[in-house]
């Protein structure tokens, strides 16, 4: 009876998923909604009678009900890159230009898909089922909003497992605009605020608490990129036609283009009609198509070297600059601010729009009271291109650029060959203070939870702390009181900041908030000098002997090391138990054998995969090089490396090894 019954429930999932495939993914349904909704009440009834039979990837569960109070963070598997961004076909043609050095492959295919303008995710599946979803959050880590996905009828729950046992899919979750209009009348009938664009509306459905909320919200979601070791197919667009086979949906404005110039013709094309398309876009991303040479070409620090995003000619409008303010920066840099008349720009209202700097300002002789074009620069930040100079008023007199801090009154200087001013009281300068510890507490640094940028801006004017150093100090009797701030909240706080002490030191060294030292460089010293006492105490020639640091990295950490409030802090930090050297697990596995020597990895191999290859190098002290010069030590070749890399090999006379003899190099044989 029981196996009967569990072969009527599984009969009914596949009816309704093919049924859901139909409407939402094909936009042809099969069966009318009254019917598919007894079919769906049917089933739930059925699971509610045999719950042995459960599944959370049943269609039942897609009209939500699960509450998430605290969304977990979790690490990508696989980092989630930005895009570099280019604005005209000659930045295109220099793009191709780069890959063509590095692969040495001159004819390129390239796949083109549209820009879609929502909110990044990436979903994980395990032997056919959903097992994860999980927000872009700043491309290391996100949140796992699965419960909220899974409301979202486009996105299949089980596919066909015979693809790939384990890989990941990214795509936007996107509001469509009749979905977005629909929802805004409803708000505007009941009295309500209305929401200001679908992207916003659609990022914040996703960390609603309430997944029921989720469900009633017409969201969808356009899939774009497979990532996964050892995928059965060879291209981009190959990856994608597969998906949609399994039941994704991966939009029909793709196209494959065997040269740069059908790219051009791909980005005219849809510079018009993408303003027919049921949802917004913001411009085309261009992709290598052959998946090999994507991994041959690899990532910069922030972006795949394979792929760039076309935008579109910005949007632009006219509105009146009332007032000129100043910010001060964590690191004492000055940012004019233009006050803004409020107005509508690529969907949002723009009340603020930076000034970059005085040769900015005065460049285009930017005052008070006058009339100015603003766009959004790569149609995010705001800018001011250009002033209306015929409607500037009658008594408009220059812009006077600051000369004192606006927050504590100190002089500006402005080091030669600096665009910016910069406020010197590092030390004294609230704005500065705050902006360092905030910087501290930061997901990318020591990732402190119960702990945000107001709280510590409130810590602050309570006089509870004066740097990051004081923050492992506090106690949970010191913090009740404060405003808005109850038992929990407290314990939550004092939580997260002991947990910091567990946070590498690769990550601390970043939070020091040392000039310069971005994510990647405190990366490469941290690898480098294994411990801050180290790093501090080494000299100016011993840093920028240190592969890619150069002259004013080097002498921004000789200043902070030279500082006795910087030492003073430090040494504090090290008796709370932070750490501030590598761990000795971290360096399990690593040696020196590579030490000093730049490889080039080219190819496809079968017993590591290129990741895995590239991270047993710098695991080993070496460098991986993404093209071939003098400086290159050897290259690891596998198949179908391109003709052209090893003619440049052999006239350099640089030495390429197999997979097999690299491996035996590192077992010392």
């Amino acid at each position: 009876m029981s196996e009967a019954i569990q072969l009527i429930i599984e009969n009914l999932r596949t009816e309704l998923r093919q049924h859901n495939h139909n409407y939402y993914v094909l936009d042809n349904p099969t069966l009318s909604d009254y019917e598919f909704d007894l079919k769906l009440k049917e089933l739930e009834k059925l699971e509610n009678e045999y719950p042995q039979f459960a599944d959370p990837n049943s269609p039942t569960q897609r009209v939500g009900g699960g509450l998430t109070k605290n969304f977990e963070t979790v690490t990508h598997k696989n980092r989630m890159y930005s895009l570099d961004n280019s604005y005209s076909k000659e930045d295109l043609l220099d793009w191709e230009k780069r890959i063509q050095k590095i692969t040495g492959v001159n004819e390129l295919e390239y796949t083109c898909e549209l820009k879609y303008d929502g909110a990044s995710i990436n979903l994980t599946y395990e032997n056919g089922s959903l097992k994860s979803a999980v927000t872009r959050g700043d491309g290391f880590q996100g949140d796992n909003v699965t419960t909220n996905i899974k409301t979202i009828k486009s996105i299949p729950l089980i596919i066909d497992s015979s693809f790939s046992d384990f890989f990941e899919i990214r795509g936007e979750i996107i509001l469509p605009l009749n979905g977005f209009q629909k929802m805004n009348e409803e708000r505007e009938a009941a009295g309500e605020e209305m929401y200001r664009n679908p992207r916003n509306t659609a990022s914040g459905s996703l960390k609603l608490q309430d997944s029921s909320e989720v469900a009633k919200r017409p969201l969808d979601c356009l899939l774009y990129h497979i990532v996964g070791d050892r995928l059965p197919v060879d291209s981009h667009f190959d990856a994608l036609e597969t998906a949609r086979e399994l039941g994704f949906k991966v939009p029909k404005a793709i196209q494959l283009c065997k040269s740069i110039d059908e790219v051009f013709q791909f980005i005219t094309e849809w510079d018009v009609k993408r303003h027919d398309l049921p949802y917004e876009t913001d411009g085309i991303v261009v992709k290598v198509n052959n998946l090999h040479l994507q991994d041959e070409l690899g990532y910069t620090a922030k972006a795949p070297r394979w792929a760039i995003a076309y935008k579109f000619k910005a949007e632009q409008e006219s509105t009146v600059l009332n007032e000129i303010t100043y910010q001060v920066g964590r690191t004492g840099a000055i940012t004019p601010v233009a006050n803004l008349e409020p107005v509508q720009l690529a969907g949002t209202i723009v009340k603020r729009a930076s000034l970059h700097n005085a040769d900015q300002i005065e460049k285009l002789d930017i005052r008070e009271n006058d009339t100015v074009y603003v766009e959004k620069g790569g149609e995010i930040i705001p800018k001011i291109v250009a002033v209306d100079l015929g409607k500037r008023p009658l008594n408009s007199v220059p812009t006077m650029y600051a000369t004192h801090c606006p927050d504590c009154q100190t002089e500006l200087i402005r080091k030669e060959g600096d665009a910016k001013h910069y406020c010197p009281n590092e030390f004294g300068c609230p704005t500065q203070i705050t902006g360092k510890i905030q910087h501290f507490i930061s997901r990318k640094a020591l990732n402190i939870d119960g702990l945000g940028s107001e709280t510590v801006e409130l810590l602050f004017k309570e006089r509870l702390i004066q740097n990051y150093a004081d923050l492992y100090d506090l106690t949970i009797e010191q913090i009740i009181p404060l405003e808005r701030m109850a038992q929990k909240s407290a314990e939550n706080m004092i939580e997260g900041i002991h947990k910091s002490k567990d946070i590498p030191f690769e990550k601390v060294l970043f939070g020091l908030g040392i000039r310069f030292v971005g994510e990647t460089v405190a990366k490469k010293l941290a690898k480098h000098f294994k411990s801050i006492e180290k790093l501090m105490n080494v000299t100016f020639d011993e840093l920028v002997a240190v592969d890619e640091i150069g002259e004013r990295i080097a002498q921004s950490i000789v200043d902070f090391s030279n500082d006795l409030g910087n030492i003073l802090i430090v040494d504090r930090l090290k008796r709370y138990g932070l750490q501030l050297e590598v761990s000795k697990e971290s360096e399990e596995g690593q040696t020196d054998i590579l030490n000093g020597k730049s490889i080039v990895v080219s190819g496809v191999f079968h017993v590591m995969s290129r990741n895995e290859l590239k991270k047993s190098i710098e695991d080993n002290g070496g460098k991986v090089s993404s093209s071939i010069s003098k400086k290159t030590s050897f290259i690891v070749a596998g198949d179908n490396m391109g003709p052209s890399k090893l003619v440049k090999a052999e006239s350099l006379g640089v030495s390429i090894i197999s997979e097999t003899d690299y491996l035996k190099l590192l077992g010392g044989e």
